[in-house]
């Protein structure tokens, strides 16, 4: 290949750029050898002439190559090229992790992303690490597996600068091996190993001004496995920054657990800290920075994470007094004696000094004193030496510094010993979180530490990445050729060999008067020429080393006190000597630094407080220890192998995804990536295997080279070919490498033979196209010749027949038109003539009318003034009577009154009084009557009268209208004789003038009736839209109900599972403890049975009823299942621990109490309702019987005053008598109107109220109605009517319950006396080694069968052993599936039948318990790498049979709405005694518990084929070659088809088949797992930018089909499954569809409705165009679809992977069994000849 070729017209190159780093242009004139410049066009299409030095630009990779997972894999490797890829993948695709051959570049998106769920975890589990996206989980799943696989330690070694995201990175890594080694472990291992991270945060990390939550230490997290899982940790800490402790620069912080004690000072336990606010102390103000987070939070997590970790509470709060300590000290005021600064003190009675010693226990004169002096020891003599007020600010700093770097040590090593595993471990695990290469504008000693570090570190990453490219070529075959790569071993020879800096360092540090320009001095005479040290040009005491990374300028001020770090031995003695436990152990610890010693006596003996100082020998600095912890270090990583995560930050202002190539560029230059692509570039970097090379570019080779099976071969003869240059290729055993460049160039070939294919299709199917067309055009010519000439023809034809049709049309035309004229002046004379004739016999006929009316007006009017006079005289009369006869009764009763004095009058008044009285009283009713009568007459004459009134008042009107009529008529008759004396147009014109009146009032009219049709038209619109409402508000009501009823479902199946766990646990529990007893205590089997039943007993006992019961039921339910007092039970070992089974299941009981509870809400405020309407009815009537009863009660004498004594009722008047009665008549007859008002508007009221019910009830039934029509589920349907059941059931119960209660107490208390008497007669005493329960009467077998199985007690261990835990449906041919379920409720029937209903829970509970333990088995049995074929079979055997025992229960059960399928012969069977309510419900359970093991072992099954089978198969054959292979992926073929996935759902639906089961039970199953083979496809697609491409679209859209299709052969589309396929159809769609325009967003918005918007843009940014034929999916698009989703949907933010552990609510429908009881047939090999049959 020329040089000349990669630089011709059109190529792309990258140039320099001051902004961007590099830019890409491309060229305009091909290059020829000896240019000196190159003509470019840019992006924004200005030219640009770029002068040529002694290197050519670098080339651009081609576009199918931008943004690769794997840098490696790029054609043109340099440094644009893997810039350009890093910035493509984070801007475009939010891609945050890229590999670069071993290394995982992490970019921080300062975002939180949801790429780290638990979903997340289990995808990545188990893959290959090119098999998806890269991430952080994928290089952890990488550590693990060869982990695992060789048994070699691993480490994971992550740095970056400050604000990269390591710290977050390795929480990540942690997450990931605590969750999937946490399988077998302690699982509280798992939890103190993750909480070792916000516990090392509080006390390490600080805000800075580059991250909010920065590491300020290097740490070494070690993970210890055995067999596979987590067994500890241990934590190694690096250069803690302590200087941090006692100064902080501007916005930043100190470390956070100082902020978080501050913040939570108001704890009570915190109090006697004396803490404030912050804000207060010098130590955390001096960065006057706020804070960004909830330090009292903060807190509470850091305590947990103590607690989690085994350190008590008093230790906590005693190590927060050290924390405060700290805090006080700084607030200590030094001042100086005099100006010369000779001398100090602290200010006398400082608060935080006398704070800072009450805290730690130690005197406040001492720390006084050495504060401000230091003492002396010369060879004789002790001096005290004054310190400057400067020199005592370092001194209390010094001691701060120190105590903190003490409690930070303490810390750890209390963490570790938290996470120190007694077993040990076999393998490990590093996670190493170091500080990356630093250089800052002033770099001091922490900084040339932290490079030396970094030099060690890339040291190693260089010897690593050397090591794998030999392997590989070796490996591969492949003649190895030395690569020069750039070590740094000088550099590091500088800092740490003989002589080096660290030496000179240390030797100054000796020097009683060594200092820091001293040691600059030795710096420059040892080693200034040396290449990789310089001396800066400015006159200052620094020095340059030359890193791999690049130069850095260190200052030498300080690096002498740090080194030495000392501390003042005399205050470090008061802390030994403190009475505090945790500061004599913080202090007594090896390694205390300078001054730490330990005495070779007993450890707790309190050392002198005036300590000799150590020698210059036992003190060891600060660049000593850490070069040999590094060395340590070093030798451990070496150990291991090793995986890089390189963290770039990528912009300082923290935003997300904003992306600063200058930022990058440093970066990736610092951390060693471009150091990996320089020594890949240097070899072979591209390798393709033959097979992924075959496919890619066999449109390159020939037929010569496509002859033959071997690929090899065929791939050799083509690179021959094709790349003429044999160095620039090499063929390995099983892969061909590439040198950098023949890729791009290869793709090029690859694209201009497709070009030329594709143009030669083009021009014979646009020739073919033209030529058909010409053939249409010429065919359709000649057709249209044809009907043209044809049509003429016609039109000539038809013009000569419509000439002779008009002729013969105008001569009838012509007739006709005088016909009509003729015609209508005849009917306008004979109209004429009708009118008249009809006007003057109308006229007749009124004028009579009015005569014969005039005549009876005249009769009625005098009949009317007679009887007015006659009236007026009879009431003259009647008034002239009165006044005569009250004349006379006044002088008769002044003569009655005379008579009355005497008193013989009185006696003889006195003794007819009773009589008077009664006759009285006789008179008054029948005045009452009279009045009555009258009263009705004269409603009768008002009523008549009225009438007659009207009736008069009608005739007067027509009277009057008579008159007005002759009027009328009389004008009419002058107008007429008028009329007839105009002429004729005058009465013409009238005419014309009243029709036009006419017509404008019928203009109005119809105007009217116009506007009333549009007001009509308005109504019924409106009605329409509250139609529409109602309905649409009874759709929502519906789906309420739905969700409603789904919610109720899930949460109980929920506490069923709960339920299920704890009583697994429980089994766990018990059979620990029986295997540690069973060395001193054994039982029978039908002992252990016993005792399993009757666990299960008093759980069934703790659990709630069914929904088919009523309160009553729920209140009685432990009453009615008390077994009876005279049965002994045999005594238990295990009922301890039933206690806390029954209180645990108390808040299950409670749950479904409460559910039970709102289902008869309903029916209780029905039965409400129906109380208060007989109460309104019953008072009503009381109203009714008011008046009469008040009558009744009154003594008539009383209301006339007659009871009262003779004296009194002497004076009285019986007139005033007379009027008293009649006065209390009308009051009654008042009260009794108003009474009967009241009454009729109470009524009216109720009628409403019961209208108003009705119409309700009509809602309901027409909603459910609706539900029916609109939802085809069977489950809903059957709950709906259910409920509706229920409530009318709970409804007519009731009444009866409440009534019946009583007396079956008393009838059950007599029956068991009974039967207690009768078994007493009838039966001898049981011997003491007898069941008494055995000794129950057996019903003779004689008569017609009763379908039921005699058994006794002491065969129910023997039962449960032949029909569960023995039974295999394969040994008993010719046995129906549900057998174990019949044979169960026969022996339940004969419990039944003997009245023995706690034998009958018994065999129920051990019946349960077996299957449970069989369950368990099973699962036990796995776990053990035991591989069951039939273990899908085992679970759906008894998922049938307990369904099918479920519903026998309910079918011969007590509901009657289960009883309207049986035969006559089936209710004979029916249960007479046992209440089967509790049973259905811990049946229930069971079967919701095995349901959810079947789905979970059919997962098992199908989540290794789900992949595979799905996205990775190719059933559409070339379809893979579209998308060329990436470096790491294998090229292998899929472990599983499609047809095998579909074969195995076939099985699992035919299993179901074969067993029994419900079809709505096998459709729920078969819905979960569509939903899980569509979550999991969904879930791979969204983490596999390769699976995001056109061509893969096509595939998983023909795989969806054939799902469908399967389904369509099943008969199972009705099923609901199919709706589960949903989102994988709309993935498929949006891969294929067009992302351009924003009809194409709004298209992608329609059509994306399951979708959620993550989901939705994490597949437009990780779509791959098709190369030279599509063009990337533009971010302005993304964001336009991104919005458009976000308005659609305004839920908040919405998960991106779908959680496939779900699980849908189940529904077991009642089906009843067809089978009769009696003719149940028991095959000879189950093992029940101890059973009799009766």
């Amino acid at each position: 290949m020329a040089a000349g070729q990669p630089y011709g017209q059109g190529a792309r190159v990258w140039i320099p750029d001051s902004v961007h780093v590099w830019r890409a242009a491309e060229i305009t004139k091909g290059y020829e050898e000896g240019d000196s410049i190159l003509h470019l066009r840019l992006e924004d299409g200005s030219p640009l002439i770029y002068p040529l030095g002694s290197q050519l630009p670098p080339l651009c990779n081609p576009e199918c190559l931008s943004g690769k997972d794997d840098l490696v894999a790029l054609s043109h490797l340099h440094e644009p090229a893997v810039l350009h890829s890093l910035r493509v993948r984070f801007l475009e695709a939010n891609a945050i992790y890229t590999y670069c051959g071993i290394i995982l570049v992490a970019v921080n998106p300062y975002k939180l992303l949801p790429i780290y769920e638990d979903e997340v975890i289990y995808a990545y589990s188990g893959r290959e690490m090119g098999d998806m996206d890269p991430h952080i989980f994928a290089l952890a799943e990488e550590a693990y597996r060869q982990m695992v696989r060789f048994g070699r330690n691993q480490s994971l070694i992550i740095s970056g600068e400050s604000g990269a995201g390591k710290t977050a990175s390795a929480k990540y890594a942690m997450r990931y091996f605590t969750t999937v080694g946490g399988g077998l472990g302690d699982s509280s291992m798992e939890e103190k190993v993750l909480a070792s991270s916000p516990l090392m945060e509080a006390f390490g990390n600080a805000k800075t001004t580059r991250n909010d939550n920065s590491s300020r230490f290097g740490k070494y997290i070690e993970i210890g496995f055995s067999h596979a899982c987590v067994m500890g940790a241990t934590i190694k800490t690096y250069l803690l920054e302590k200087s941090r402790v006692t100064f902080q620069a501007k916005a930043e912080r100190n470390y956070h657990i100082f902020y978080q004690l501050c913040a939570s000072a108001a704890l009570p336990e915190l109090q006697a800290l004396h803490l404030r606010g912050a804000e207060t102390f010098y130590y955390t103000q001096q960065g006057r920075c706020s804070a960004g987070t909830d330090d009292a939070s903060d807190l509470d997590s850091t305590r947990h994470a103590f607690s989690l970790l085994g350190v008590p509470e008093v230790d906590q709060l005693e190590l927060f007094a050290v924390l405060a300590a700290i805090l006080h000290l700084g607030n200590v005021t030094i001042r100086g004696r005099d100006r010369h600064g000779d001398g100090c003190f602290v200010e006398p009675n400082s608060e935080a000094l006398g704070l800072f010693c009450a805290l730690l226990g130690i005197e406040e004169v001492q720390v006084t004193r050495w504060l401000c002096h230091r003492k002396l020891v010369t060879a004789g003599e002790t001096y005290m030496k004054p310190l400057s007020r400067q020199q005592a600010l370092d001194c209390r700093d010094a001691l701060a510094k120190h105590m903190y770097g003490q409690v930070f040590r303490w810390m750890t090593s209390r963490v570790n010993r938290a996470l120190r595993s007694p077993e040990g471990h076999h393998t490990s695990i590093g996670i190493l979180d170091i500080y990356g290469f630093e250089m800052f504008d002033l770099n001091s000693f922490e900084q040339f530490c932290i490079n030396y570090a970094n030099e060690k570190l890339q040291q190693l990453f260089n010897l690593h990445v050397f090591k794998l490219e030999q392997e590989e070529y070796v490996a591969e075959e492949i003649p190895w050729v030395f690569i020069d790569f750039c070590d740094n071993q000088p550099c590091i020879e500088l800092i740490e060999g003989r002589l080096g800096v660290l030496d000179l360092l240390n030797e100054e540090c000796k020097m009683p008067q060594g200092s820091d320009g001293s040691w600059a001095q030795k710096l420059y005479q040892t080693h200034l020429g040396s290449s990789h040290f310089q001396k800066p040009k400015r006159p200052t005491d620094a020095f340059i080393v030359c890193h791999f990374a690049g130069k850095v300028e260190y200052q030498c001020d300080g690096f002498v006190e740090k080194n030495r770090d000392t501390i003042p031995e005399e205050l470090v003695g008061l802390l030994r000597a403190s009475k505090s436990a945790l500061l004599t152990e913080l202090f007594l610890e090896d390694g205390d630094g300078p001054t730490s010693r330990r005495s070779s006596g007993s450890r707790s003996a309190h050392p002198s407080r005036r300590s000799i100082p150590g020698t210059q020998k036992s003190k060891k600095s600060i660049s000593s220890q850490f070069k040999s912890s590094l060395h340590r270090l070093m030798e451990t990583l070496g150990s291991t192998t090793p995986h890089y995560v390189r963290c770039i930050k990528p912009n300082d202002s923290k935003l997300p995804f904003v992306f600063d190539s200058r930022r990058a560029v440093e970066q990736l230059r610092a951390c060693g990536v471009l150091e990996t692509i320089r020594i890949s570039a240097a070899g072979y970097p591209s390798r393709w295997t033959y097979q992924e090379f075959f496919e890619r570019y066999r449109a390159l080779l020939s037929k010569e080279e496509l002859v033959g099976d071997d690929a090899k071969q065929s791939c050799s003869l083509a690179l021959e070919r094709l790349l003429q240059d044999p160095s620039m290729y090499r063929c390995g055993k099983s892969k061909v490498f590439f040198r950098a460049g023949q890729v791009a160039f290869l793709e090029e070939l690859r694209c201009r033979r497709l070009r030329a294919a594709c143009t030669l299709l083009q021009r014979h199917l646009r020739g073919w196209l033209a030529r058909r067309r010409f053939r249409r055009i010429r065919a359709a010519a000649l057709c249209l010749q044809r009907h043209t000439r044809g049509m003429l023809a016609r039109r000539l034809t038809a013009e000569l027949r419509r000439s002779r049709a008009a002729v013969v049309l105008q001569k009838n035309v012509r007739m006709a038109l005088a016909r009509r004229s003729y015609l209508r002046v005849r009917r306008a004379a004979l109209t004429i003539q009708a009118f008249s004739r009809g006007m003057f016999a109308r006229r007749l006929y009124r004028q009579m009318v009015r005569h014969q009316k005039a005549v009876v007006l005249q009769a009625a009017v005098r009949g009317w003034l007679a009887r007015l006079h006659y009236s007026r005289l009879r009431r003259a009369v009647l008034y002239l009577q009165c006044c005569y006869r009250r004349a006379r009764a006044r002088r008769e009763l002044q003569r009655l009154r005379a008579e009355a004095r005497s008193v013989e009058h009185y006696k003889q008044l006195h003794k007819g009084m009773e009589i008077k009285v009664m006759q009285l009283q006789r008179r008054l009713d029948e005045q009452a009557q009279e009045k009555q009568r009258l009263a009705e007459q004269l409603s009768a004459l008002n009523a008549a009268h009225a009438e007659e009134v009207q009736r008069l008042r009608e005739e007067m009107r027509w009277l009057r209208e008579d008159a007005a009529h002759d009027a009328q008529v009389q004008r009419l008759q002058e107008r007429l004789a008028e009329l007839e004396r105009s002429s004729a147009e005058s009465c013409l014109a009238q005419e014309v003038e009243e029709l036009r009146q006419r017509l404008a009032e019928v203009e109005a009219v119809k105007l009217h009736l116009g506007e009333e049709r549009d007001a009509l038209i308005q109504r019924t619109l409106e009605q329409s839209q509250d139609l529409e409402e109602q309905h649409q508000r009874a759709a929502r009501e519906s789906r309420g109900l739905q969700q409603e009823l789904e919610e109720e479902r899930a949460r109980y199946q929920s506490l069923v599972q709960d339920y299920a766990r704890l009583e697994q646990g429980y089994e766990n529990l018990r059979d620990e403890v029986a295997f540690h007893r069973q060395s001193t205590f054994r039982r029978s089997p039908s002992s252990e049975s016993f005792l399993g039943s009757e666990s299960s007993y008093m759980s069934s006992m703790s659990t709630a009823p069914s929904r088919d019961g009523s309160d009553l039921q729920a209140e009685g339910l432990e009453e009615r299942w008390q077994p009876p007092t005279e049965v002994p039970q045999p005594p238990c070992p295990m009922e301890d621990p039933m206690p806390n089974t029954a209180v645990g299941q108390d808040r299950f009981e409670k749950a479904y109490l409460l559910l039970l509870g709102q289902l008869n809400a309903v029916t209780e405020e029905l039965a409400r309702t129906r109380e208060e309407l007989g109460r309104s009815k019953a008072s009503a009537e009381h109203e009714e019987r008011k008046p009469l009863d008040f009558l009744k009660r009154r003594n008539i004498a009383e209301m006339l005053g007659l009871g009262r004594s003779p004296e009194k009722a002497a004076g009285d008047d019986l007139k005033h008598a007379y009027d008293a009665v009649q006065v209390a008549n009308k009051l009654l007859v008042s009260q009794l109107q108003e009474e009967k008002q009241h009454h009729e508007e109470e009524v009216e009221g109720l009628h409403l109220d019961i209208r108003s019910l009705k119409q309700l009830s009509q809602q309901q039934a027409a909603l459910i109605q609706d539900l029916q029509r609109h939802q085809g589920q069977e489950g809903l349907q059957h709950h709906v009517v259910r409920l509706k059941e229920e409530n009318w059931e709970l409804s007519q119960k009731l009444e009866r319950q409440e009534r019946t209660t009583l007396k079956l107490q008393k009838q059950l208390r007599t029956y068991m006396k009974q039967i207690q008497e009768f078994t007493a007669m009838k039966k001898e005493p049981p011997t003491p080694g007898q069941e008494p329960a055995a000794s129950l009467t057996v019903p003779s077998s004689s008569g017609p069968p009763q379908a039921m199985l005699a058994w006794r007690l002491e065969d129910e261990g023997r039962i449960i052993k032949a029909i569960i835990t023995d039974y295999r449906l394969q040994s008993s041919p010719g046995a129906m599936p549900e057998l174990p379920a019949y044979v169960l409720f026969l022996c339940i029937r004969h419990a039944d039948h003997c009245r023995d209903e706690p034998r009958a829970h018994s065999l129920l509970d051990a019946a349960i318990n077996a299957i449970k333990r069989v369950m368990k088995v099973l699962g036990a049995g796995k776990l053990l790498g035991d591989k069951h074929s039939d273990d899908f079979d085992v679970v759906a055997l008894w998922l049938a049979n307990a369904c099918r025992l479920l519903n026998c229960l309910r079918q011969y059960g007590r509901d009657e709405s289960c009883h309207q399928g049986n035969t006559a012969h089936q209710n004979e069977h029916r249960l007479r005694n046992l209440d089967p309510q509790g049973p259905c419900h811990s049946l229930g359970a069971l079967a919701v518990q095995l349901y959810q093991q079947l789905v979970r072992t059919a997962e098992k099954r199908l989540k290794p084929m789900i992949v595979a089978a799905m996205l990775e198969s190719e059933t559409i054959q070339g379809l893979s070659s579209s998308c060329p292979p990436t470096h790491r992926r294998s090229s292998a073929p899929p472990a599983h088809t499609l047809p095998e996935l579909l074969q195995q759902l076939g099985s699992f639906h035919h299993t179901l088949e074969h067993y029994g089961l419900s079809p709505a039970v096998g459709h729920q199953l078969l819905r979960q797992l569509l939903f899980l083979i569509s979550g999991t496809t969904l879930n791979f697609l969204l983490l596999r930018k390769d699976a995001c491409s056109w061509s893969r679209g096509i595939q998983l859209r023909y795989n969806v089909s054939q799902v469908e299709q399967w389904l369509r052969a099943q008969g199972l589309q009705q099923s609901g499954a199919r709706e589960m396929l949903e989102p994988l159809i709309q993935a498929a769609q949006l891969l294929q569809v067009k992302k351009a325009t924003e009809e194409d967003a709004a298209a992608i918005c329609s059509l994306c409705t399951v979708l959620t918007p993550q989901q939705v843009v994490k597949i437009l940014r990780a779509y791959t165009p098709t190369a030279g034929l599509e063009e990337r999916v533009s971010p302005a698009f993304i964001s336009s679809v991104e919005n458009r989703l976000q308005e659609q949907q305004a839920e908040g933010p919405s998960q991106l992977l779908v959680d496939t552990s779900h699980f849908f609510p189940v529904h077991l429908p009642f089906i009843p069994s067809p089978l009769h009881l009696d003719e149940l047939c028991i095959p000879h090999t189950v093992d029940l000849a101890f059973l009799v049959r009766l």
